[in-house]
Formats: C-alpha cells, sequence, structure tokens
C-alpha cells in the first residue's frame, strides 16, 4: 500500500524511456513480491539491463538475473519473456 506513489513514479520514468527505445523486447520492468519469510513482503522490482537509463535515474542497484518464477511484467513488450528469459517459465 505504501509504495503505490513510488511505483507509478517508476513506471512514468520507465514508460518516457520506453518510447524513446530501439531494442523494446529487451527493455522491461518486472515485478515480484518478496517476504523471505517475514509477515511482510516487499514489492521487488528488476530492470532487464537494457533498462540502464532508468535504472541509473532511480538509484537501483545491478542484482543477477532474477528467475522468472512469480515475476510479473509491468512495463514492456510480451516479447521480453522470450527474450530476457529464454528458459521454459515456471
Amino acid at each position: 500500500m505504501l509504495v503505490d506513489d513510488s511505483l507509478a513514479d517508476i513506471e512514468r520514468q520507465f514508460l518516457a524511456a520506453y518510447a524513446k527505445a530501439d531494442n523494446l523486447a529487451e527493455m522491461a520492468l518486472f515485478s515480484r513480491h518478496e517476504s523471505e519469510g517475514r509477515l511482510h513482503c516487499d514489492l521487488m522490482l528488476y530492470l532487464s539491463p537494457a533498462s540502464f537509463v532508468v535504472a541509473d535515474e532511480i538509484g537501483a542497484k545491478p542484482c543477477n538475473r532474477p528467475s522468472s518464477n512469480s515475476l510479473a511484467l509491468r512495463v514492456g513488450s510480451e516479447d521480453s519473456w522470450r527474450v530476457l528469459f529464454p528458459e521454459p517459465r515456471g
């Protein structure tokens, strides 16, 4: 509930960069709710490597490619699943 405004801002920034991009299938914003055993969960956002401009603007930190399990595509082309996660989704 507390993340709504921040998430909307990030999505707006992403959409602005996405509108200017040439490699749309490689540019995507994903999310997943993660609790790591805690009572409350965190909403984790994952930006594809081609989204580096947005990542830099919002101060995102690099990480390893997440598992596609339980990821939701928030912004981007459905083709990004095939490009960014070539293994079968599970």
